[in-house]
């Protein structure tokens, strides 16, 4: 539901969201008055030290302010457990607390100095204990004023201005914004949401260099990521909760469904022959592509030996043995490159560990059991790869004999380029066949250098006809039909059973954003409670749990309708919205190009108990 309003402004933070933290800190107070009570009773009121009166003062009003603040935190958790996250009626009164716990902060702070005076000037001479307990009450004081301040921080939406209401006369969740001044409002919106994320991808990439052609990245990314749940009125807890029921709910879907038919193939049939041979290859070159990333993924994979294995290759002087290796000041990533492919120092024809924005390292080496021309790109490993992850626009990428619009993803399209300049530029590719002019071309990778080595593919198609490429979890939003289609004559992307990769896409996550507005606005359980329930099921597992929906008791005819509480979160009706009746409608049109896995898709999932793993071509 929308953000609760107070002090004149929206924030990230809705009225169903103070049960988890008011029950915390309620906690804490509960035991603080315990212990302050303890300390009074014992010494009956009586002390026998300098500055006792202000000490006998200090604590009486510590546990006149500690009472009224739990009375407060009681009726916050209260009230706050009340209702749904669509029905936000019960707790209408939360914003009137939200005040009296904000006044109740000031005799708190006035206290904390109180005791702090005591302790620093008359607390000489006391029992070591009773200074102590008011020590412990002084900086408990301040370590919750610190905390709050912080979750005053974290919460506090830069975007916060209240929005404007509907007129009276609408209907509740019905805004008329086709109005020149509804419209000029969202753009003005619009344009400081994609200023304030600019400003918050700046500083969190304050170590990369703030050239034109970051700025570009941000300004692109900023546009992508503000635009996804700005016609929406949603605080991340909805989200979190809509996430928690949508995974039970697709549970409860695939334990009622009929168990898949799976049709098999004897091991003397093309088909089959093929599975085999193509997940063998797959296989080989996996451990390649894993060997892209260096040394992180060798001491993951290796806990126990790794560090002895690489402690005797790194930090070592090679300059002249490692002149093909560029990027790599410790010679930690090639060593452990030479360890998990098992190929020689000679074998490698080029090595680049060079990482930028668009700009990500690959190596190319001689792989002479399969007597191929290997190029390895890594995935994502670093901050800058997840901005060239992020830069999810199209890009036009005309590739000649293609018919069909040819557009791909932005970030990796870049990347894939940058890779084909070196190669062919540079010469790399020549010097790789000069030495084996027999070899065949292989380009592999996995998730960004999967979605790379891809477009690399196609890039070099033309070039080298017979070029294959493995793509391991590629990014499900990649290639245009067009070029999805093309690149099945030789790319093969492998997908490992629900891995999330090949399933992100715009669309999808546009889809998604749906479903949890459907979802959310449907459930009648307070948000608490598919919050808890969601984590017990996501940490034990156990049976989905069934979550009764407002919908249960509404006639047959009426569920084809528009949820009135789904068309609330709308703040602005986009073509990514949809009402129940809708999922298939004509008038739909997507916001974003539907983009595609490339190649042909190798599906290996898990089957039963047994962990035995079956596979085959998805379609």
């Amino acid at each position: 539901m929308p953000g609760v309003v107070v002090f004149g402004r929206r924030w990230g933070i809705a009225s169903d969201d103070f049960v988890f933290p008011g029950c915390f800190e309620l906690f804490v107070r509960v035991v603080w008055w315990i212990g302050t009570m303890i300390l009074y009773t014992y010494h009956k009121g009586h002390f026998d030290c300098g500055g006792r009166d202000v000490l006998h003062t200090y604590l009486i009003g510590l546990l006149v302010v500690l009472g009224l603040i739990i009375l407060s935190l009681c009726a916050i958790v209260y009230v706050s457990a009340q209702g749904t996250i669509m029905n936000p009626g019960p707790r209408r009164s939360i914003p009137a607390l939200v005040y009296l716990r904000a006044v109740l902060y000031i005799p708190e702070l006035v206290w904390a100095c109180l005791g702090a005076v005591w302790v620093s000037g008359d607390g000489h001479g006391c029992n070591p204990a009773t200074v102590g307990a008011v020590i412990t009450a002084v900086i408990a004081s301040w370590i919750i004023l610190l905390f709050t301040a912080l979750g005053v921080v974290f919460v506090f939406d830069p975007l916060g201005n209240p929005r404007p209401q509907p007129a009276a006369m609408e209907p509740l969740g019905v805004r008329d914004l086709q109005s020149s001044e509804g419209n000029q409002f969202f753009s003005t919106a619009r344009n400081l949401a994609v200023k304030v994320w600019e400003n918050r991808l700046r500083l969190l990439c304050c170590c990369l260099p703030q050239d034109e052609s970051n700025r570009a990245a941000f300004s692109s990314i900023a546009k992508l990521v503000s635009g996804f749940f700005s016609d929406t009125d949603m605080v991340p807890s909805d989200i979190a909760a809509g996430l928690a029921l949508l995974h039970q709910e697709q549970d409860k879907m695939e334990q009622s469904r009929d168990p898949d038919v799976i049709v098999t193939h004897s091991p003397s049939s093309p088909l089959g022959e093929d599975l085999e041979s193509e997940l063998e290859k797959a296989v080989h070159w996996m451990q390649f592509a894993a060997a892209a990333y260096g040394w992180p993924l060798y001491i993951y994979s290796n806990l126990f030996t790794g560090p002895c294995k690489l402690s005797g290759d790194c930090c070592k002087s090679r300059a002249a043995e490692y002149e093909i290796v560029g990027g790599d000041h410790l010679g930690c990533h090639f060593s452990s490159i030479l360890h998990t492919t098992g190929l020689q120092y000679r074998d490698f024809i080029y090595v680049s560990f060079h990482n930028q924005i668009y700009e990500i390292p690959f190596y190319v080496a001689l792989d002479h059991k399969r007597e191929a021309v290997l190029v390895a790109v890594r995935g994502t490993l670093s901050l800058k790869d997840v901005l060239t992850d992020l830069s999810a626009e199209c890009e036009n990428l005309p590739i000649e004999g293609v018919s069909g619009a040819c557009y791909a993803h932005k970030g990796m399209c870049q990347a894939a380029s940058y890779i084909y300049k070196k190669l062919i530029n540079d010469g790399i590719l020549n010097q790789a066949f000069s030495i084996a002019p027999e070899y065949k071309l292989v380009i592999t990778g996995h998730s960004l250098g999967a979605g790379t080595a891809s477009l690399l593919a196609i890039l070099l198609r033309n070039s080298f006809p017979t070029l294959q490429c493995y793509s391991f979890s590629p990014p499900g939003g990649l290639l245009s039909k067009a070029l999805a289609d093309y690149s099945k004559d030789f790319v093969l992307s492998v997908v490992l059973g629900k891995d999330l990769v090949p399933r992100l896409s715009i669309p999808n996550m546009e889809d998604l954003k749906r479903r949890i507005l459907k979802i959310v606005s449907n459930c009648n359980k307070p948000k608490y409670r598919i919050l808890l329930q969601g984590c017990w099921y996501e940490l034990f597992g156990g049976d989905p749990d069934d979550f009764p929906t407002e919908m249960d008791n509404r006639r047959e005819e009426e569920l084809s309708q528009p949820l009135l509480g789904e068309e609330s979160l709308i703040v602005r009706h986009s073509s990514s919205y949809q009402s129940l009746a809708s999922d298939d409608s004509p008038a739909h049109t997507a916001t974003h190009l539907p983009l595609f896995l490339p190649g042909r898709i190798l599906h290996i999932l898990e089957d039963g108990p047994a962990r035995r793993f079956v596979y085959g071509y998805a379609c």
